[in-house]
């Protein structure tokens, strides 16, 4: 039901006026929200007031590789018996829950929208046992002299959250493969998991160029590469993203690794791609992979996380 607060406000050109539960409520602290949207017993909830972290999200051009910062406003509604009344720690959900879901998810990959953040961060939450719903705020405090954000909320109650039950990834195997390689996939099937080829780099791509320049230029030669062997051999599935590369495997699909998308957009890979190996051996951690096989006659990499072998 909705009410009028009876308060007197300052609209956008200074005139007073009458303001509403519904634009009070949008720029409250999500508390509030929640409150007058609950019950008259409602359930109990835990918060998290206006935690600020760093990151480098946004969709123009300018905003990449620029870190700004983010404010977050999280409220959590509990299910009852959430484990307060026992004073065990293990049974409630605790502030690093949402701290923690914060910053795996701007850790996982650089995003572009705060909408995708912000399902991500909610889908995290929803996975744990206690909460039945989340009301999330997201704001960028430096895009101007003012906050820009988006407000979600999700509940366990409208069906299933994306990501909060999804199925843990194969681990699959990398291939690093140099110019001139030939693709079996019969062969490349009968390695014992799902199989992502990594092409390598021909020489002299981008030499004498700026480093960032460089790197864009050798990962869409690398993309060039692998979508020629892909034209050149049937059964090959050119990927880019996280989630293409998670459904190909999951279809088992033998995969071309298209570098760009991850590479750019995450956090902590590699800032040169030399040879393409490097690319290959950040992807094979990244991805937790069984093994790395390398093609071709370049050595074999002794930093490698993951067991490394010749193919």
């Amino acid at each position: 039901m909705r009410r009028r607060l009876g308060l007197e406000g300052v609209h956008s050109q200074g005139v007073r006026g009458p303001v509403s539960d519904e634009i009070k409520m949008a720029f409250d602290h999500p508390e509030v929200r929640l409150a007058e949207l609950a019950g008259g017993n409602p359930p109990d909830r835990i918060s998290l007031r206006d935690y600020i972290a760093e990151a480098d999200i946004g969709a123009f051009q300018v905003e990449r590789g620029q870190r700004q910062r983010l404010r977050f406003n999280i409220a959590v509604e509990l299910r009852p018996g959430a484990g307060a009344a026992a004073d065990d720690v293990d049974r409630i959900l605790t502030y690093d829950r949402l701290t923690g879901a914060i910053e795996d998810e701007l850790a996982a990959e650089r995003l572009n929208l705060l909408e995708t953040l912000a399902e991500r961060i909610a889908a995290r939450i929803l996975a744990e046992p206690q909460p039945v719903r989340v009301f999330l705020r997201i704001e960028k405090l430096d895009r101007g002299p003012f906050a820009l954000g988006v407000e979600i909320v999700r509940s366990r109650l409208a069906g299933p959250t994306p990501g909060a039950t999804r199925a843990e990834s194969p681990r699959p195997i990398i291939v690093f493969a140099e110019s001139g390689f030939l693709p079996d996939v019969a062969s490349l099937a009968s390695l014992g998991g799902p199989v992502i080829i990594a092409p390598g780099l021909p020489a002299g791509a981008s030499a004498g160029l700026p480093a960032a320049i460089a790197l864009r230029i050798d990962l869409l030669e690398i993309e060039r590469v692998g979508w020629a062997m892909a034209a050149g051999t049937a059964g090959l599935t050119v990927v880019s993203s996280r989630t293409e590369i998670d459904w190909a495997m999951a279809q088992g699909r033998t995969i071309i690794w298209a570098p760009s998308k991850l590479v750019l957009d995450t956090a902590g890979a590699p800032n040169r791609a030399g040879n393409g190996l490097p690319l290959a051996i950040w992807l094979a951690d990244l991805l937790h992979a069984q093994k790395l096989l390398v093609h071709g006659t370049v050595a074999l990499p002794a930093d490698c996380r993951v067991p490394v072998a010749r193919l």
